[in-house]
């Protein structure tokens, strides 16, 4: 007898291609936006601001997806442990993309006026839908699957997924960059990257298409351990947790995006680094954070999950007092220094959270509280880092104080860490 599709055991570089290239071309659609906020979308959607203005309106847009990324957390997340991942993990990369290449085809303040920043601020809202339903998705895809002993390696690949993202999303604009001149490209070429999603959909949606339903989310079906309504049985008895794991995320995020969006903009803009040269620097500090992700989460299988976590952050609470200060000296190497240090620490704590979110809730509601407590960290951790620079910046304070800021946040995810428990023993 030919065993089921729904039955038979995926090989590992099977779920390793299903997290994974989901995960990318949601992190890939969601960083296209963050370095277009970063270096055009101020003139495209609000020209008629002054350009510090202009740039928190475009970061506040970038915010909002942030925001609605709870929402979409909550509502993938309640029918995710209701009907399964599979089949949340295709509709949420169907929103993501779709809202991406829509963005692209937008027209600008010229065109439409003071409706193109209100359709843009749409479509950014939905984008954080979609992404908030994805990761959690990708990861209890990858830890559900795992064998015992071997959840932080699996769970290694979604988490590869944002480097994967960014290292195309950034290459593909440091080749515009490079082809087009100045005008072109804020005229129409940073459009490009928003329409080239959709090729990148469907190849996504091929890949998961083709995997089952995770063994731990079957088993619960077949024992009849579905809860009705996942997000009141999260809330009534680990809304802890959710709390907490919000709190560990939040270093993550600070991290990622002060080095990227907001340094990005720094160093175009007040440093007066080339932006192909920022661009560059940056992209090599992504390939710090993927190898970053790969040992940690390796790693955390030997030493657990909240020992690695722990460690990561106490050297983050240092690194952001060290981080402005090497950008200052506007020497490309101590710029890179600054870039490379801070997302190799991202991806030395982003690592082992593919599993230690996930192992943190139980069956019944996991979807639902790993992607809550993942998104929230992105609303303290991911929206608010480059508004509070960028105000910090303009109102004179200077960059050792936005470094301060990093710090206080390294501190809060550790003060978050040090209340979890340990996971890595947990049976699923």
């Amino acid at each position: 007898m030919t065993t089921s599709p729904q039955t038979a055991a995926p090989s590992r570089s099977r779920i390793a291609a299903a997290s994974l290239i989901g995960t990318a071309i949601e992190f890939y659609d969601f960083y296209i936006y963050g370095t277009a906020a970063a270096l055009v979308l101020n003139t495209a959607f609000f020209p008629d601001m002054d350009p510090v203005a202009g740039s928190l309106a475009a970061f506040s847009t970038f915010a909002v997806a942030f925001i609605s990324r709870p929402l979409g957390s909550a509502v993938f997340g309640h029918w995710g442990d209701r009907v399964g991942r599979k089949s949340m993990l295709v509709v949420s990369l169907l929103v993501m993309g779709l809202s991406t290449v829509l963005i692209g085809l937008l027209p600008g303040y010229a065109a439409l006026g003071v409706i193109a920043p209100v359709l843009l601020v749409l479509l950014r809202f939905t984008q954080g839908i979609g992404l908030g339903g994805e990761w959690g998705g990708a990861a209890l895809l990858a830890t559900e699957h795992a064998p015992p002993g071997k959840r932080g390696l699996y769970a290694m690949f979604p988490q590869l997924g944002p480097s994967a993202g960014f290292i195309v999303a950034n290459g593909l604009f440091l080749i515009l960059g490079e082809t087009l001149s100045d005008a072109q490209f804020d005229s129409w070429g940073w459009r490009l990257p928003f329409v080239a999603s959709l090729l990148l959909v469907i190849v996504g949606l091929y890949v998961r298409l083709k995997i089952s339903e995770t063994p731990v989310f079957q088993q619960a079906m077949d024992q009849r351990r579905i809860a009705r309504v996942p997000f009141a049985g999260l809330m009534r008895h680990q809304w802890r947790r959710v709390l907490l794991g919000a709190g560990a995320m939040t270093i993550a995020y600070t991290l990622f995006y002060t080095a990227t969006t907001y340094c990005l903009a720094y160093g175009t803009d007040t440093l007066e680094i080339p932006r192909t040269t920022m661009l560059a620097l940056t992209m090599i500090g992504v390939v710090f954070m993927a190898a970053g992700t790969v040992v940690s989460a390796m790693v955390s299988d030997r030493l657990g999950r909240r020992r690695t976590l722990i460690a990561g952050t106490v050297v983050a609470v240092v690194w952001g007092l060290v981080m402005f200060p090497l950008m200052e000296t506007r020497s490309i190497f101590l710029v890179g220094l600054a870039l490379a240090g801070a997302l190799a620490l991202m991806g030395l704590i982003f690592g082992p959270m593919g599993a230690y979110l996930p192992e943190l809730f139980r069956t019944e509601y996991r979807y639902s509280g790993a992607s809550v407590a993942y998104s929230l960290g992105g609303v303290l951790g991911g929206a608010v880092p480059p508004l509070v620079a960028t105000s910090m910046q303009a109102g004179g304070l200077g960059v050792m104080a936005i470094g301060g800021y990093v710090s206080a946040m390294a501190l809060l995810s550790l003060l978050c860490l040090i209340a979890l428990p340990e996971t890595g023993d947990k049976t699923l």
